[in-house]
């Protein structure tokens, strides 16, 4: 009879719309134990909907999650200025942080395109949501023809971006621009991010625009690109290509759209469900780690 190996025990920093759909993705993994749900509004949707789902909650943020000594994965949901406080005191205590804002501590992961690069290291980074949208398509698009120049524009529901996001735009698109070269491996990339106030509310959309040289085989491009999207969509079922990539002189162009699972927020708000459903993707290779 086969062992079942047990849980990891995981807390939340962060109790706004990104945390607060974390606690979803979380309690039907079997993989994970979650501890505590920490932030620092006693009074937040977030942590009420916590204790409505039996979990333990607390208002005193950081603190309490270095309490729980069995913790062995923390996900930051909170902003990229008190990530980088935290950093160095989840390191001291030996835990693996888990970072969904663009604080950018420690390297910028996508699950599909590197995670398997830094298994070992106790931070990672997950950019953010225009990040795990489009850096596979670059990525696929520079597999097999070299690109020079990414430009990626992310519109996403006004009603999804929480204070958390609207704090954390200019570090998101400098966050974003960086890891285009870094991970997608464009020559220089521009990332630009939109709030549409449209009611009813906007799936997420992305337009990603990449510049090639030299001959390129259509072809390969788009067979590339479609394996990135197949790879994206184990663990983001709602993730799509509306476009397919075409070539229009020296560029080629591709149109993304992300529909979330629904879990906290409705399902437009695929900007929030991607970059969650990143985090737990990461964690579970984690986790079969430290099993």
């Amino acid at each position: 009879m086969a062992i079942e190996s047990p849980r990891i025990p995981v807390a939340i920093l962060g109790s706004g719309n990104i945390g607060a759909d974390l606690m979803y993705k979380i309690r039907r993994n079997p993989l994970f134990d979650l501890r505590l749900v920490a932030g620092i509004d006693p009074a937040s949707e977030g942590l009420a909907r916590a204790r409505e789902m039996g979990f333990r909650t607390s208002d005193r943020g950081v603190d309490a999650i270095l309490e729980e000594r069995d913790v062995r994965i923390v996900f930051e949901a909170t902003s990229a200025k008190a990530h980088i406080t935290n950093a160095p005191r989840y390191e001291a205590a030996g835990m693996i942080a888990i970072d969904l804002t663009p604080a950018k501590v420690g390297p910028s992961v996508v699950p599909c395109v590197n995670m398997s690069d830094h298994m070992v290291i106790p931070n990672v980074n997950l950019i953010s949501c225009a990040a795990q949208a489009t850096i596979p398509v670059v990525y696929g698009v520079n597999k097999v023809a070299k690109v020079t120049y990414a430009e990626i524009v992310a519109t996403v529901s006004s009603e999804s971006a929480g204070p958390g996001t609207r704090q954390n735009i200019e570090e998101f698109t400098h966050t974003t621009s960086r890891a285009l070269e870094e991970l997608g491996g464009a020559g220089r990339g521009k990332a630009l991010v939109v709030l549409n106030p449209a009611d009813p509310p906007l799936l997420m959309r992305n337009t990603v625009y990449t510049v090639v040289e030299g001959d390129v085989d259509e072809e390969l491009v788009r067979k590339s690109v479609l394996e990135m999207v197949k790879q994206v969509q184990h663990y983001v079922p709602g993730y799509r290509l509306t476009v397919e990539p075409f070539f229009r002189g020296d560029h080629f162009m591709t149109c993304i759209e992300v529909e979330g699972a629904g879990d906290y927020l409705p399902p437009y708000a695929g900007n929030l469900d991607i970059i969650t459903a990143a985090a737990v993707a990461v964690a579970e290779r984690y986790a079969r780690s430290l099993n």
